[in-house]
């Protein structure tokens, strides 16, 4: 998982209120019922002496969602009076909670949002498709494609006395304006770096563009057997269950490929303090940190973001800090995993206590490999 997004979050210097709250609506007293889930959550800040002006801006927000009915949930961070970062939820969020500390709350939130891969869905027919490509940073592409050829689309029937001649010319335009369908997805494909494509719509256009369509693209490729619209939701179900395999699959292959450098002796670490002191030096190419959002591990830190210790009297002897503040360890990570352009892989809990619940796979060591 790309941090860069959440740079300018760590801008201000804090204490950050972290909110994440349940907005669903699913019975007679829905509105009434979220209202109150949120008042808990606002008296949890207050108790917490969550500075007026944040509670302020944090229920300005919420209630405004509250009034537009435009999610299920939304997750808040804000600072100094001010909404930072918020992000709307198609679903209630795994993790309530209202909480102020030095560092936005942020693990429940990445483990919500997940690897964001670029993607690409097309609905195909015989005169043309539509292409809609996501790239990893969010950013929407929406392009229609026209045939170039029209006629003749469909066959005719059969006993017709030129039945030969027209279904040859009909399938010749079909793969015409499959080869330009195709095209415009490789097109789009690249420029938004798609790492998982999915293509739907008429079968027999369907088969014609994946015949068309460039090997690099065909590898990231499913075909969803619906001749539906591209807003369609059981396509979405699709595309969703492709992007939950590809990161299981990113997360395999970064546990894997940490487990064998660690049984090596090479380039990863283990453990807290030891992960701890890689960030601090730049060292950490991708840190794993298990989904606990319980978690009570603590670290120390400073006010800049590679200023974290396992220690206060590490960042006193290194930094020179006076007053090292106390901060949740995931927290305390990731700021500084953002900071150093390090990646995140967050690895889902399994039934066994894990053996390596902090980690990372490392740019070097500080010795020869």
């Amino acid at each position: 998982m790309d941090l860069a997004f959440l740079k300018t979050l760590y801008e201000r210097p804090g204490p950050y209120a972290s909110v994440y709250a349940d907005l669903t609506r699913t019975t007679e007293d829905a509105a009434k019922a979220a209202e109150l889930r949120w008042r808990a959550l606002r008296a949890e800040l207050e108790d917490q002496n969550t500075p007026k002006a944040t509670v302020r801006a944090i229920a300005r927000t919420i209630e405004e969602e509250l009034a537009m009915r435009r999610s299920e949930g939304i997750v808040v961070f804000a600072a100094d009076g001010e909404v930072v970062y918020s992000e709307r939820l198609t679903h209630p969020p795994r993790v309530t909670r209202a909480t102020l500390a030095p560092l936005p709350d942020v693990l429940p939130y990445l483990t919500e949002r997940g690897e964001q891969f670029a993607h690409l869905v097309a609905v195909v027919d015989r005169r043309g498709g539509a292409i809609d490509c996501v790239g990893a940073d969010g950013r929407h592409e929406h392009i229609d494609v026209r045939g170039d050829e029209e006629y003749p689309i469909r066959k005719v029937k059969a006993g017709d006395w030129n039945q030969s001649r027209y279904q040859r010319s009909s399938e010749n335009t079909w793969k015409l304006n499959a080869k330009k369908v195709a095209h415009e997805i490789d097109r789009a494909a690249d420029r938004c770096r798609a790492e998982a494509v999915v293509i739907a719509g008429d079968v027999r256009a369907r088969n014609a563009v994946l015949e068309e369509v460039s090997e690099s693209v065909l590898e990231h490729t499913v075909e969803a057997d619906k001749n539906t619209g591209i807003d369609d939701p059981e396509l979405d179900d699709e595309l969703n269950r492709l992007l939950k395999l590809k990161t299981a699959e990113r997360v395999m292959t970064v546990a894997e490929r940490f487990d064998r450098e660690l049984a090596n002796g090479e380039r990863a670490v283990s453990g807290l303090p030891a992960t701890t002191q890689a960030l601090r030096h730049g060292q950490v190419e991708t840190l794993l940190l298990m989904d606990d959002t319980d978690s009570d591990d603590q670290l120390w830190i400073g006010p800049d973001p590679i200023q974290v210790a396992a220690t206060a009297e590490e960042l006193r002897e290194e930094f020179g800090i006076t007053d090292p503040r106390a901060e949740r360890a995931d927290a305390a990570l990731v700021r500084a995993a953002a900071a150093t352009d390090s990646e995140l892989v967050v690895v889902p809990p399994n039934d066994q206590a894990p053996d390596h619940p902090v980690g990372a796979v490392l740019r070097y060591t500080t010795t020869p490999v």
